[in-house]
């Protein structure tokens, strides 16, 4: 069984997919890029405001399942440039214990939606 989880406190999917999954007491989050749910406008002013969006708008959909980024047990991360690797690691790991930091990997790929910098998603369980 699985339930669909969304929130207006992130940017609504946009294709044919949801904001999360929950199924049992684990969370499949999908991929997240810098768009303000406010706004439904891209944050691009730097590589550290776009990792931050990013990070909030994945901290709200954990919000949203009753979870915190203390609960996050995986993350995936996609960069479009492995330049900004040490920028975004930074921004990311601020939301993060190093003692029960998830596990993660990062990986450059040649684009991502909306020709964005990072996309992340996380799994977290209850």
């Amino acid at each position: 069984m699985k339930t669909i989880i969304t929130t207006k406190n992130a940017p609504a999917p946009i294709g044919p997919y949801n904001q999360a999954i929950l199924t049992g007491n684990t969370l499949y989050t999908s991929g997240q890029i810098a768009i303000n749910p406010e706004t439904n406008v891209l944050v691009l002013d730097s590589i550290e405001e776009e990792t931050k969006q990013v990070m909030q708008n994945l901290k709200a959909v954990l919000e949203a399942a009753d979870m915190t980024f203390e609960n996050v047990i995986k993350s995936s991360i996609f960069i479009s440039n492995m330049d900004n690797f040490t920028t975004i690691n930074a921004v990311y790991g601020s939301y993060f214990n190093d003692a029960n930091a998830p596990a993660r990997e990062t990986v450059e790929v040649a684009r991502l939606p909306k020709s964005v910098n990072v996309e992340i998603s996380m799994i977290a369980v209850k």
